[in-house]
Parts: structure tokens; sequence; C-alpha cells
């Protein structure tokens, strides 16, 4: 049986320069694993809570020295010792809901999620090295079910709202290669149209090559429809045919323009039919597929609405709506609000957690996009969840920058081992 022999953590930097945690765990066998955790900008506020130290003379009160002690003191003195069962998905489970139990709040905030996630996804990466299996195959193994496709990509091309400047309220346009066959060709296509907007963008606003949060461009443009149009062609510029080639998905994350009830998106406030009635608008001009967060996490008597508007023709993806919260899952399969969760493991703290999650959204019929986070590190870990969970579709930001390409690189390595198929898009939308 896997038993730990020590647990320790540390403060380190994310992709944004704030502090995250690494955590490491060994075990009595001798193997030994580190493992990195991302932090979101744009969170909603159903998340497990991440601990930072509140101190305003560092980091401006973002450091994670808390975290990192949470592991080293509270954990290892819990954990360390302790036998774990063979059965990896049972070895897994009852290290998790011991941080858990150890923990006693509803949202981590006593040791921190940051700092149970570390040690969650540590314990896998060491216990998969333990068990001479790829991490791909051990997450697999978690859910019970056997790798045998890949993600298809949804790519970062621009960028607004938290993760860039704030030009326009929404916070991004991602590519979806709708006809790469495979994550080589899915890059190479994605990397065509990122050059093609860069120099689009230098012609039309005399713009250098400026990058947000996840590496995508960060356009000025007036509008968000301008900005989607702006994604289209350059589709249409670098050679491809929009919504036959390469697809549009649009991240509207609404909750950070929802203002007493309305929605603030341009000159004149929304009201929520009215950012529906928008929504579909945008479906109709542009080739749309997948629409994430295209109204407020709080505004849950609207989303059966969007979903039944936007029909058949496009995901509605949750992302604050649900933060990978079974709670908020389960509220929103018996609501219909939505068919599709966005999956950010830090949202809920635990990979066993996760699982239930993924386990929920699946068992709906829902598309599950697995997403990283817009402070990321070089840890390659989500390209394997994404590999073992079978997720539809892998949410990684741009096609740049070495957080986001070590994922990337990753999946390609995969891809190379296995020669798998990259996922066909849901059957929920016609446009597939």
């Amino acid at each position: 049986m896997p038993k730990i022999q020590r647990l320790t953590a540390r403060e380190i930097l994310d992709s944004r320069g704030r502090p995250t945690v690494s955590a490491t765990c060994t075990l009595e066998s001798g193997v030994s694993a580190s493992a990195s955790v991302p932090s979101g900008a744009s969170t909603g506020r159903a998340e497990a809570r991440e601990l930072r130290d509140g101190d305003p003379d560092r980091y401006r009160g973002l450091g994670c020295r808390k975290a990192a002690q949470s592991v080293n003191l509270d954990l290892n003195a819990a954990l360390a010792g302790v036998g774990l069962p063979d059965a990896i998905e049972a070895a897994q489970s009852q290290l998790d809901q011991a941080m858990i139990a150890l923990d006693s709040t509803p949202d981590k905030s006593r040791l921190g999620a940051n700092a149970i996630l570390a040690v969650s996804v540590a314990f896998a990466r060491t216990n998969a090295l333990d068990q001479r299996m790829p991490l791909y195959g051990y997450f697999a193994q978690l859910v019970r079910r056997e790798p045998d496709y890949l993600p298809r990509l949804t790519v970062n091309l621009f960028s607004g709202g938290k993760h860039a400047g704030g030009q326009v309220p929404i916070q991004d346009v991602l590519l979806i290669p709708q006809s790469a066959a495979s994550i080589d060709s899915a890059l190479a296509a994605t990397y065509e149209v990122y050059q093609t907007a860069a120099e689009l963008i230098l012609r039309r606003y005399g713009m250098r090559l400026l990058r947000a949060d996840e590496g995508g461009l960060a356009p000025p443009c007036k509008t968000a429809a301008e900005m989607i149009a702006l994604a289209v062609e350059s589709i249409e510029e670098a050679g491809f045919v929009p919504g036959k080639d390469i697809a549009l998905g649009v991240d509207v994350a609404a909750s950070h323009f929802y203002r007493d009830e309305r929605y603030e998106l341009g000159k004149q406030p929304l009201d929520s039919r009215a950012m529906i009635d928008r929504l579909g608008n945008w479906l109709q001009d542009y080739p749309i597929i997948s629409v994430e967060d295209g109204l407020a996490e709080d505004d849950w008597q609207h989303w059966p609405g969007l979903r039944s508007a936007i029909g058949d023709k496009a995901l509605v993806v949750g992302d604050d709506l649900l933060c990978t919260n079974p709670d908020r899952i389960r509220r929103a399969v018996e609501t219909g609000a939505c068919n599709a969760l966005l999956l950010k493991v830090n949202q809920v703290g635990t990979l066993t957690e996760a699982a239930r999650a993924l386990e929920m959204a699946r068992a709906a019929g829902w598309a599950v996009s697995l997403s990283v986070r817009s402070g990321e590190t070089e840890d390659d870990w989500a390209a394997d969840l994404a590999v073992g969970w079978g997720a539809d579709q892998f949410k990684n930001g741009s096609i740049t920058q070495s957080e986001r390409l070590a994922k990337y690189n990753r999946l390609l390595f995969i891809e190379e081992q296995n020669r798998w198929a990259v996922r066909a898009w849901p059957r929920t939308s016609k446009r597939a």
C-alpha cells in the first residue's frame, strides 16, 4: 500500500508573477514528485478559497507562505505515515477526504484550497510514478475509464475583461479548430490565425504585439461585436473557412459587468432578456459554437431562457455559474440552465471532488471542457487530466507563453505515443 513519508511545500510564482503553491509528496518507497497549482483572476463567488498571507508589504497581500505552511505543518503531520489503499481510486479518495476533514470549513479557507489541491495532485503524480503508469492513465483510473481520444482545443485569440485591459467587457474570443483531426494540425492552424490577427491589428490599429493574461491578443476594439468580427476576419485572411475549418467560442464572463440586474455591455445597459437576445444575434451573425457564462452567476432565473434561446446552435457553458461545485451543477441540471461544464479543479479543491463534478455532468449528458486558469505555471498535469478524464475540450489559453505551451507540448507527446484522434465536437451544435 502507498504510504506518505513526507509532504513539503513552498511558495512559487505563477505566470502573472503572483505567488502560488508547489507541493512535493515523498512515499516510503522512495518515489517523490511535485505539483504546482494555478490561480484565477476571473473567479466565481462559490469557488474554494485560496489561503493568502494578507501582508500588504509583501506581494500586496497575495503571498502564499501560510498555504505552504499548511502543507509543511498541518497536512504533513496528519498524513505522513498513514497507509492508503492499494486501489488507485480508493487511495486518492481517502487522501482527499482526510484533507477536507482536517480543514473542516465548507470552502477550504482554513488550510487553503491552494494547499490542499497541491497535495492532491502531487500525491497523484507520485503514486502514478510508483505504479509505473503515465499520469493520464492514473487520472483515467480515478474515473474508471480507458483513454481513447484527445480533447479538442479551444484557444484564446483575443482577450478583454479581467484578462486584459477591459477595453471590451467580454473576457475572451476563442478559436476552435473544427476540421483538425490532430493536436498537431490544430496547433498549426491556430498559429497561422494568431499571427495573421497580430498583423491585422498592427495594420488597423497601429498596435504592437501585446498579450493578455492567458497569451491572447488585446486589440483596442470599441465593442465586443467588433472583436468577434475581427476574429472572423483573421480566420478568413489566414486562408480558413469560418465555421467550417475554424469556429469561435466566446467567454462572456457576464458576472463581471452585471450591475443592479443590468448588463453593462455597451452604452445602453441590458436587462437579462435583452442580453439573451444580444447573444442570440451574435450566434446568427458569427460562427460561434460555444457560449461560456453568457449570464451572471446569480442570474439563475434567466439561464434556462438562455439555454432555450440558443437551442442546439451552440454549447451553453457554465463556469462562474457552476464553479465545478456539485451543488450548483445539480441545480443547473434540474433547471436546464446549461449543457456544458467548464471544469476547473482548483474551483473545488481536490481531484476527488472534481471527479464527482465530472460524473454529474456526464450523467446529465453534458459536454465537459477542462480548463486551466489565468495564473498558471509550467506544470503540465492539466493536459494529462484532460486526456485521462476524456474531456471534450481543453481550454488552455493562447498559443504563446511557456505556461501554456508546456501543456500543448505534453498533448503533442501523448498524441505521438498513442495516435489517438481528437474528440468530435458534441452533437448539441448543428455547426459541428
